[in-house]
Parts: structure tokens; C-alpha cells; sequence
């Protein structure tokens, strides 16, 4: 793993292959992005590589005269990292070490050691600290440290088995107990769910520094810890918004941002996370408007939105960080292709009342109205009904009182209840 000192920062080289599927717009994009994900594991870009090449080599990713290159460049620039735009398999890896002589990090194992240097609640831990296994045990075999070392001891190696064979039984019990560890904390969320599945749930989603944790502390004033820097957030955290601005029970989930080419592994990880997404009413999607390449960040998003299962849920789009931009044109241009969308800075505050009334619009299309007549002598239950509900009208008769009247769903549920007994 790449290791951030404040001493010694890494120096790297990155590389990519264009193949003819790519452009050269997506090629420096898609390296730009890589050497922002190395600043911030702790690794500073020195040069970049890049091969024209119908495919990939299955042997080398990149052909073999374009190693020695990488080589020769990496002997210049003193680079002790050469970082890969894509997943590498295990021999291409361990062909590219004894080819290059240097350290090897691909795509996936870059955003692992991001995530693993982010994660701060037992959950974010856990998660990562599977999908770290998971992606090491294919791997163990050009591994030089022996994780057994960590354990140790009485049982940590069986009569006749072989180094390599002790370590994948180690990692196999790790990543069990890891799944049942993982098992435990999704039952926990899930009746945490249950829980508030009264309330209306709104979700915020959107790339990675996008801005989403800063949105939501202005909306939730929640305190969520705000970095100019990739992947800042990894735990879901949920608070409950003001229902003045509202009028109805209303709770807001921040979210671990989305990449592209975000590892498998790590999706799978962060399932029970992700799927604030999946079962929420409302998804707020966080556009960083000031981005150059801030559409194709939006088809990523909506792509893995789609493969969580969210695609049909309602959304609103902020387009975020408007303060930023120096051409005002690009925010024509980006209403044009999000006509519904919502330009707000979550950092100076600019818009944000505009997107209440959106959140706003889409809690009362979900509010329950109801008509209820009780007796005069009910008056627990006419209480109940001002006390739980947002009456629109009251009509006192001899006997009977006629009460008009608006609820969210978790209310409107109770106050049925609380009526039909007082019925009886």
C-alpha cells in the first residue's frame, strides 16, 4: 500500500492504455482523476504513461517495450510507484514487478488503501477490511509477508501444508468472520429502518467530493466532517431536518461517493451503506457543476444508482459549487441538459433555500389528508388529531366535531388507530 508521510511522499508514475473505445479527452480525464486519488493516498504524480493499443495485454497491460519504457522513465524521475488506471489480474502484476523493478498499484487497490485510511466507525472498517481480503486472496501467491506471521503459534500451520496454503486459510477464516461480523451490523440497520419507515427518507448521493457532506450539514446542520479531498465521507449518516421547513417528519442520509470503476468488491461491502439510496422517497443527486467533466460524472452516478436497484426513485439534481465557476455560460449550458435541477453553493449557502422548497414539494405529495367526525366528548382523541396531524379545518357541531386534516405516513397510520378505538 501506498503509505502518507509527512516526511516522504511517494513519487509515481501513472498509465493508462487508450484503446479505440477511448478519446484522448477521456484518457487525460480518467488520469487526472488517478493522480487525485494518489495525492490523496499519500503519492505525488511525476509523469504520466499512456499506450495506444487495440486491447489490453493479458501478460503485461501494457505491451512489453512500453514497460521498459515505464522503466527507464521511473529510473529518471526517481518514481517508486507505478499506478495503473485499471485493475491488473495477479500475473500481471507480478510480470509488470519483474519487469518495472518497482512497486505496482492498480485502480482498485489505490481506492482500498483510500478507504482503509478513511474509515473510522466498526462498519466503515469492516467493509473495507473485506473487501481489502477479498481482493488480496487471489494475490497471495506473489505476496513476500506471510500474514500467519501476524497469528503465529500453536495452529497456524498444519502438518505438510505448504506457506502459501496457511496464509489463504487464515485470509478465508478472516473474510467469514467478516461476513458474519457484516451480517450482524446490516440486521442492526435494518431495524434501524424499520424503525423510521414512518418518516420520510431523503437520501443524498452524488461523485466523490462533490460536496454532498457540506450540502448536508447545511441542510441538517449536522456537523459531518467537510475535505477538499476524495472519499471524506464513508459512513451513512442519518439526522432528522427541521420540520418547520417542512411540515412533516423528514430524515436525511449522507453517503459514501461514487467513482467510476469503483472496485466490485467494494460495492458489494458497502451494500447495506449504499442502500439508503435504494429505500429512500427522495434522492437529492449533488452535481459538482464546476467540474469539467461533470456530466460524465452524472452518468456514473446514475449508472450505479441503476445497478443498486434506485433507478425509478424519485430525484432532485443540485447542481453544487456554482460559487466556483468562472464561466457562467457552463451553467446555462448544464440547466439546459437538467432543466429540473437546482444551482446552489452548499459552502456559501446561495440556492439552498430554492432546493427546501423542491424537498418540500416532494414531502407534501406524500402527506396523507383525511376527514375524521368525532363526538364532542372525545376530547383525547380531538387533541390527538392537532397534536400528531396538520389540521386544515375544525367544524364544531351539537354532538359531533368535523376535523380536516394532513399527516405524514407514520402519523396518519397511528392516528388511524387512535380513531377507531376512540370509535368504539
Amino acid at each position: 500500500m501506498i503509505e502518507n508521510s509527512l516526511e516522504t511522499r511517494e513519487r509515481a508514475i501513472v498509465v493508462a492504455v487508450q484503446t479505440p473505445l477511448l478519446s484522448d479527452d477521456d484518457v487525460d480525464e480518467h488520469l487526472t482523476e488517478l493522480e487525485e486519488l494518489a495525492k490523496t493516498a499519500g503519492a505525488d504524480s511525476v509523469a504520466r504513461a499512456v499506450q495506444d493499443r487495440r486491447s489490453i495485454d493479458s501478460a503485461t497491460y501494457v505491451g512489453k517495450g512500453k514497460a521498459e519504457q515505464i522503466k527507464t522513465i521511473a529510473e529518471a524521475m526517481e518514481a517508486t510507484t507505478i499506478i495503473f488506471d485499471d485493475d491488473l489480474s495477479p500475473a500481471q502484476t507480478r510480470n509488470l514487478e519483474n519487469a518495472i523493478e518497482r512497486k505496482i498499484v492498480d485502480r482498485s487497490s489505490l481506492i482500498l488503501d483510500i478507504f482503509a485510511k478513511n474509515a473510522r466507525t466498526r462498519a466503515a472498517k469492516t467493509q473495507v477490511e473485506l473487501a481489502q481480503l477479498e481482493y488480496l486472496l487471489p494475490r497471495l501467491t506473489r505476496m513476500w509477508t506471510h500474514l500467519s506471521k501476524q497469528y503465529g503459534g500453536v495452529g497456524t500451520k498444519g502438518p505438510g501444508e505448504t506457506q502459501i496454503e496457511t496464509d489463504r486459510r487464515i485470509v478465508r477464516d478472516r473474510i467469514a468472520k467478516l461476513k458474519k461480523k457484516l451480517a450482524k451490523i446490516e440486521t442492526t440497520r435494518e431495524t434501524q429502518a424499520a424503525n423510521r419507515s414512518g418518516a420520510f427518507n431523503a437520501c443524498l448521493v452524488g461523485y466523490t467530493n462533490a460536496g454532498k457532506s457540506t450540502l448536508f450539514n447545511r441542510l441538517a446542520d449536522a456537523g459531518a466532517l467537510q475535505a477538499d479531498k476524495l472519499f471524506a465521507t464513508l459512513d451513512s449518516t442519518t439526522r432528522e431536518l427541521d420540520a418547520k421547513h417542512l411540515g412533516a417528519d423528514v430524515l436525511l442520509s449522507d453517503t459514501v461517493g461514487f467513482i467510476r470503476k469503483l472496485p466490485a468488491r467494494l460495492v458489494e461491502s458497502f451494500k447495506s451503506t449504499l442502500n439508503e439510496a435504494r429505500d429512500a422517497d427522495l434522492i437529492i443527486h449533488v452535481v459538482d457543476v464546476s467540474h469539467e467533466y461533470f456530466e460524465d460524472h452524472v452518468r456514473v452516478v446514475e449508472e450505479t444508482l441503476k445497478e443498486l436497484g434506485a433507478e425509478e426513485t424519485p430525484r432532485v439534481v443540485a447542481l453544487n459549487k456554482i460559487d466556483l465557476l468562472k464561466d457562467r455560460d457552463r451553467l446555462h449550458y448544464a440547466l439546459n441538459r437538467f432543466p429540473d435541477a437546482t444551482p446552489l453553493s452548499a459552502a456559501r449557502g446561495y440556492g439552498v433555500e430554492k432546493l427546501w422548497e423542491r424537498i418540500r414539494d416532494r414531502v407534501e405529495a406524500t402527506l396523507v389528508s383525511a376527514e375524521v367526525r368525532l363526538p364532542i366528548h372525545q376530547t383525547k382523541a380531538v387533541a390527538d388529531v392537532h397534536r400528531m396531524a396538520d389540521v386544515l379545518s375544525t367544524d364544531y357541531g351539537d354532538e359531533i366535531v368535523t376535523i380536516r386534516y394532513r399527516a405524514d405516513r407514520k402519523n396518519a397510520g397511528a392516528l388511524e388507530r387512535i380513531l377507531a378505538d376512540a370509535a368504539r
